[in-house]
């Protein structure tokens, strides 16, 4: 009985495995968007700005050179409710209206002081909603950097595989190590 439950499972895992090339290969930047995308053309350009002011561009990448807020977009997209999500447009709205009342001119045509103040209101707002928008876009943007390839490769001891393998190295024999 259990050889034919280890065929049947065996069976499977190799269907399962003749299939993944057929799933995979038409992955690409386009078909990881979000499908459900909740924000217009003009708020992601917003977001990608607030991500950018969060973690700028320095010797190192900033969160626009490596699309930061896609990845902001995408996470709320597919793992908050529709609440949070609505929060996050507001919160883009109110960002927007702030540098507006305070700087007659948009967030984006603010300079790099006046952003940061702008963001700095936000956080230590009595509203709720404010605070928790900026506190979401900050870990966010923080944890796509953390994650992002170039952090990985760059920064830290980063390999796919962990470990090497190395085919020609003398084993102790088990005589030997009994002998120890």
């Amino acid at each position: 009985m259990k050889r034919r439950v280890a065929l049947k499972n065996l069976a499977l895992s190799f269907g399962g495995l003749m299939a993944l090339p057929t799933w995979a290969e038409n992955w690409s930047e386009q078909s990881l968007v979000a499908v459900q995308a909740y924000l217009t053309p003009d708020q992601e350009a917003l977001l990608a700005e607030i991500t950018e002011t969060i973690l700028p561009t320095t010797d190192t990448p900033g969160a626009k050179d490596l699309k930061i807020h896609l990845f902001v977009h995408k996470m709320i997209s597919d793992c908050y409710e529709p609440e949070v999500q609505a929060n996050v447009v507001k919160g883009l709205e109110t960002a927007e209206q702030l540098a507006k009342q305070t700087y007659a001119k948009t967030f984006a045509t603010c300079d790099t002081k006046q952003r940061e103040e702008i963001l700095t209101t936000m956080e230590i707002s009595i509203d709720p909603n404010w605070a928790s928008f900026y506190k979401l876009v900050k870990d966010l943007t923080l944890q796509g950097y953390l994650t992002s390839e170039y952090y990985l490769t760059n920064h830290t001891n980063y390999k796919m595989i962990p470990g090497h393998f190395y085919g020609c190295v003398p084993a102790p024999t088990p005589q030997a190590q009994l002998q120890k």
